[in-house]
């Protein structure tokens, strides 16, 4: 993993252990949902990291879309599957996600070359 990629998973790590540490039921519960909502079932993981990358460029969260281009190239996502879901991030999202695949394609190309 590149030193960017690297640096962002431990700022969203350490930032994730200050909400937690503050004790407040209802956030933990949300990111327990969170968790369990991405682990194997009906659907597999790594189609679910591809949904989740899809919902993020919609709702074009840069931080969300670098989280899940991190956990599709852990489960071994391939370039095609990868350019399958941005193209369907782009038709229900529209031309306003184009900056933010731009930015998915960017981050996808530093995990890749970081191999």
């Amino acid at each position: 993993m590149s030193d960017s990629m690297k640096k962002f998973t431990e700022e969203r790590e350490r930032l994730n252990e200050q909400i937690l540490a503050r004790d407040n039921i209802n956030i933990k519960r949300f990111f327990g949902i969170d968790s369990a909502a991405y682990r194997p079932g009906s659907l597999d993981s790594k189609t679910k990291e591809l949904l989740g990358l899809v919902a993020s460029a919609v709702l074009r969260c840069d931080d969300c879309i670098t989280y899940h281009i991190i956990r599709c190239a852990e489960e071994g996502v391939s370039d095609g599957e990868l350019d399958d879901a941005l193209a369907i991030a782009l038709v229900v999202g529209g031309s306003i996600t184009i900056p933010h695949l731009r930015r998915a394609y960017d981050r996808w190309t530093e995990l890749q070359s970081a191999k």
